[in-house]
């Protein structure tokens, strides 16, 4: 339905105008180059095709890129001024983008490298920052040692420094200690809860006895000769060389908080070096001969007439096909504006395939009245609908957020309606505070029934929306078949089941109408359940195979009962969101009246408004794309369609708008 029609590009030009060709085919953004990966080892083709090499010059641009997402990550570190919620990109003309890039672009290279200069001055300042204060915490259970580090030795005697266990008898160690080695002089510096720490001096020839005596008390020696001075001197110093870096890291922060004049600029640059790199890989995967390039792809119908010019222009061979019906052919959706934020669900479970139909615009105002009825409060649909506004209008988001806070804002539309119709604002706060305050009772009426009174009523509403949506989908299926060829099929499949649900229903209730309807939908059950018995085998081999398809077929009608069960979570949410704010209501106004009553109220009120609408919304979102994907899809939908990805400028901070006269 929405599915935009494809057509099939081939191109051959020469190398001569390859480059400025792709300028404006990026530029263009209507058309998805395929990758030649197949073609190249194609033994049909030419042996002197090859793939350009450009590796080279992708690769210096993705260094460059990492350079300024640096500084960008940088600066904004660093940056004191407010964030945006979400980032909103500034549109500029393509002449004017360029003209200001090259009026800005060394100054901008300049700030960027000052940038992550500062930031590898911090990173670096911070490492050896955390070096020198492992250093420290190393030394502090040396401190009394009064004996420099790098000394471990003199012509005749060592120092050994080592560590014991916390529970080693110090007594018994020294008495080993002399023993073995007579001469040697044992100072226990320190201990803690893990360890004690001991400083022995020897002769160097009682060396070799002093570690066997040691060896009973696991004792585990230590180097410190790359220290310098006495344990306390060498902490003293690494304390004013932190204090040196810390004003040194200092000094670069302000260096990157003074560069936040130059963010926008370094924006522009990253999105520019972007589109250049997309530019060069592009280049790299078409095939070249010396003289000339080849690529194939795929574009809309509807741009054909823009595509054509340019290639006139460059005077390219080109040929347009119409794709055979076997090709897997990319995804493009185009939709109306009110059902273009629903290809949000769409897109969220699968893109149509090629024989498939688009389902948005029909599951659309499906989605619209389920959300609402879930959440059912009219004054959460005002809130939601507002914020969402607000986002639209302040922040204007693109793409899958745009869709997002579109389709909210639609929802928020029918949860206000809904809740009218079920007399839900902020659930009954209104009557809560009138009695708790003001010792008043006031009543806001329904416009339809309060679901909270009568929740039967609800249940049989939401079961027959629920079939509604079914046989929609059914009938999205009988459509499909017929389209395909297929009448048989539509009618044995569907056509029949038609028949036998809607004559259920009549046998069930239609007596409560008119009497005869009860006749009317035993007869119709009857053809319908026999009709299926005797066609749903239809395509197996044999008796038995057809008896036991018919058998099959038949007892799928569990299946369409227990999908029509599934639409009473459109009571179950929508009590949920009433009976959540009641509680919160009645909580409020436990303190009774007065300043306090107010102020307890007026808290519960905000705070419970917040948890509820983030709860049940929620809730009414996944539930609702529920009731398309399992129950609505189900019927007819097989999804797995590829998505359309043309060859354009990303950009991430400034929107390249067409010039007037392009």
């Amino acid at each position: 339905m929405a599915v935009v029609e494809m057509r099939k590009l081939t191109v051959i030009g020469l190398n001569s105008g390859r480059a400025p060709f792709i300028y404006e085919l990026m530029h263009l953004g209507v058309v998805e180059i395929n990758s030649q990966e197949g073609i190249i080892s194609d033994e049909d083709w030419m042996p002197d095709i090859f793939r350009t090499s450009n590796s080279a010059d992708v690769s210096r641009l993705e260094g460059d890129i990492i350079r300024v997402s640096t500084a960008l990550e940088a600066i904004q570190k660093y940056d004191t001024a407010k964030k945006p919620l979400l980032i909103t990109r500034k549109e500029m003309g393509r002449e004017a983008f360029i003209a200001y890039m090259n009026e800005v672009r060394t100054d901008t290279e300049r700030n960027m490298d000052k940038a992550v200069n500062a930031y590898k001055n911090i990173t670096d300042g911070n490492a050896e920052i955390n070096h020198l204060r492992s250093q420290i915490a190393g030394l502090q259970p040396w401190l009394k040692l009064d004996i420099p580090l790098e000394m471990n030795e003199t012509e005749f005697a060592s120092v050994v420094y080592g560590t014991t266990g916390a529970k080693t008898d110090t007594g018994q160690l020294m008495t080993a200690v002399l023993e073995g080695a007579p001469s040697a002089i044992v100072q226990e510096v320190s201990a803690d809860k893990q360890q004690k720490y001991f400083s022995i001096i020897v002769l160097k020839e009682e060396k070799d006895a002093l570690y066997e005596a040691l060896r009973p008390f696991n004792f585990s020696a230590i180097s410190m000769a790359d220290q310098k001075g006495t344990p306390a001197e060498a902490t003293h110093r690494y304390e004013k060389e932190i204090e040196a870096i810390e004003a040194e890291i200092a000094e670069n922060e302000k260096v990157l908080a003074g560069l936040s004049h130059a963010r926008k600029d370094i924006e522009f640059l990253y999105d520019l070096l972007v589109t250049q790199r997309d530019r060069a890989r592009v280049v790299g995967d078409m095939l070249s001969t010396d003289t000339v390039f080849y690529f194939d792809g795929w574009m809309p119908a509807k741009a054909q007439p823009e595509v054509e010019a340019l290639l006139k222009k460059y005077e390219f061979y080109y040929d347009i096909q119409v794709p055979d019906e076997e090709e897997e052919v990319p995804v493009l959706l185009h939709n109306s504006s009110v059902a273009t934020p629903f290809e949000a669900v769409t897109n969220m479970y699968s893109l149509p395939s090629r024989s498939d139909i688009d389902p948005t615009t029909i599951l659309a105002p499906f989605y619209f009245i389920f959300f609402g009825m879930m959440l059912s409060d009219a004054a959460y649909g005002i809130i939601l609908s507002v914020l969402c506004f607000f986002v639209l209008k302040k922040y204007k988001p693109e793409g899958m957020m745009y869709r997002m806070f579109k389709m909210f804002f639609f929802c928020g539309i029918s949860t206000f309606i809904w809740g009218a119709l079920f007399g839900g604002w902020f659930g009954d706060f209104f009557q809560v505070a009138a009695r708790t305050l003001f010792n008043k009772e006031i009543t806001i009426n329904p416009i339809w029934f309060n679901p909270m009174d009568d929740p039967m009523k609800l249940l049989i509403f939401s079961l027959i929306l629920g079939a509604i949506h079914l046989f929609v989908g059914m009938g999205i299926q009988a459509y499909m078949s017929i389209r395909d060829g297929h009448p048989i099929d539509a009618l044995c499949d569907i056509g029949l089941w038609y028949v036998l649900l809607i004559g259920l229903v009549l046998f069930g209730v239609g007596g409560m109408v008119a009497p005869a309807l009860t006749t009317v939908g035993k007869v119709m059950s009857i053809v319908g359940a026999v009709g299926i018995l005797v066609t749903g085998g239809r395509k197996k081999k044999g008796i038995i195979g057809k008896v036991t398809g018919g058998l099959g077929s038949l007892y799928g009608i569990t299946s369409y009962l227990s999908d029509v069960l599934s639409y009473s979570r459109l009571l179950a949410l929508g009590l949920a969101t009433g009976v959540v704010a009641q509680v919160i209501n009645t909580l409020g106004s436990l303190a009774g009246g007065g300043v306090v009553g107010a102020i307890l109220l007026t808290v519960a009120l905000v705070f419970g408004t917040i948890f509820n609408l983030a709860i049940n919304a929620l809730g009414a979102f996944v539930h609702s794309c529920r009731l398309q994907y399992v129950e609505f899809f189900g019927k007819f939908y097989t999804g797995g369609g590829r998505e359309f990805r043309p060859f354009e400028r990303k950009t991430k901070y400034v929107k390249i708008m067409k010039d007037r006269d392009e």
